[in-house]
């Protein structure tokens, strides 16, 4: 796989876009410009992977557009060393940036293709150290629990509960909720049962969908 001169130039206009609407977490736009995007897409769309949009990756799901992995992610406010469970592995683009913050991620897709493609992929890019799982994303993964961070990258219809009690007390989860049209939470657990919501801009997002497939 390779990185030319080129892709490199067309990932920082693309972060120099990112930033004019607004982002400013410069860890998260460092790692967007070191990140070869089109490695995560199919060979089709290559041409266009440093434009801020979305594209198909088959199974009727999408690689985030760069704008909204970056929103998210600086939403996150992910540190060195802290576990992160990501919902939606998807292409693996999002797992990998998390990754080059330093967090240690943990990943769910419930596409059987997806999940055995980019298992591979991530492998093969040399983010092996990133653990991927094919389960039901609603489920999470108490077994590792609990995590400093959670990030749904799927439209949840709600706040699911069962991912909120896998949060560490202090952490944060942050999940596009709606059906139409999706508005961007941040929540922060701050007691056992108790837990501090805030809202942000609207998006469109895949469904979160139950079960496995």
């Amino acid at each position: 796989m390779k990185d030319s001169y080129l892709q490199k130039g067309k990932r920082r206009k693309l972060v120099a876009v990112i930033r004019k609407k607004g982002i400013r977490d410069e860890r998260v736009l460092k790692a967007i410009e070191e990140l070869p995007r089109h490695f995560f897409m199919a060979k089709d769309f290559e041409s266009w992977a440093y434009e801020d949009k979305a594209f198909p990756i088959g199974n009727e799901q999408t690689i985030s557009q760069p704008f909204t992995v970056a929103y998210q992610t600086a939403l996150l406010d992910v540190h060195p060393r802290e576990k992160v469970l990501e919902i939606g592995t998807g292409s693996g683009y999002q797992a990998a940036i998390l990754s080059l913050l330093g967090a240690r991620v943990y990943t769910i897709e419930r596409q059987k293709a997806l999940y055995d493609k980019t298992k591979k992929l991530l492998k093969k890019l040399g983010f092996g150290g990133i653990r991927v799982f094919y389960k039901d994303g609603y489920l999470g993964l108490p077994e590792f629990a609990p995590f400093h961070k959670i990030l749904i990258t799927a439209g949840a219809p709600e706040i699911p509960k069962a991912l909120l009690e896998q949060l560490k007390i202090g952490g944060k989860m942050v999940v596009p909720v709606g059906k139409e049209v999706q508005t961007m939470y941040c929540i922060t657990r701050t007691g056992e049962n108790e837990y501090e919501e805030e809202t942000f801009a609207d998006f469109r997002f895949v469904p979160f969908l139950k079960g496995t497939q």
